[in-house]
């Protein structure tokens, strides 16, 4: 969220972060946006009977914000089909993994436990599957032979604060069309 927000401030990315939204209400990204002057809201999951009504909640906040795109940064929950129909090919995630590798939690000790000798991270669009949607940006990591996961996953943040903005900055400043399940800019 820092680099995005950097990026935006910078002009990289014409764009700007009308609210930042957490099921955690002491999400350590709320107060930063908050020190930010930048708008904050807390929506607790355990609030609501269901994740359609917690995500009918999270979406009415979006379009009092009038939100755009959503981008999601350390958000842990599935989103339900209705919250993806309201931003058709409008919701982006990072996954700290070359998709389709290694999706879910701890992409990066995934991989580095399967041996994988290059890893990485990927900026994709959100569909209803996990970590499934078409993939905006990847950027590449190799795996050293003296690696620990954590090393690995050190590199590949490095990486992630690279590739978000860049995915943003594509997607609204360059031509693009899905082919299938691709991406095509130009």
């Amino acid at each position: 969220m820092k680099s995005i927000a950097a990026a935006c401030d910078a002009g990289v990315v014409p764009a700007e972060i009308a609210l930042v939204v957490s099921n955690v209400a002491k999400a350590p990204g709320l107060e930063w946006a908050r020190e930010q002057s930048i708008e904050t809201a807390s929506v607790s999951h355990r609030d609501y009977e269901d994740r359609e009504s917690h995500d009918r909640a999270v979406l009415d906040l979006l379009s009092q914000a009038g939100v755009d795109w959503v981008c999601l940064a350390g958000y842990m929950r599935l989103l339900s089909a209705g919250f993806i129909d309201a931003y058709p090919n409008r919701i982006l995630n990072i996954h700290p993994a070359l998709l389709p590798s290694f999706p879910g939690l701890h992409g990066q000790e995934q991989a580095w436990k399967h041996g994988a000798k290059v890893s990485g991270c990927t900026v994709h669009l959100v569909d209803v599957e996990l970590d499934h949607g078409p993939i905006v940006v990847q950027r590449a990591v190799p795996v050293l032979d003296g690696d620990s996961a954590d090393d690995l996953a050190a590199r590949i943040l490095v990486e992630e604060h690279i590739a978000y903005p860049e995915a943003i900055r594509r997607l609204l400043s360059e031509p693009w069309r899905l082919d299938g399940r691709r991406i095509v800019f130009g």
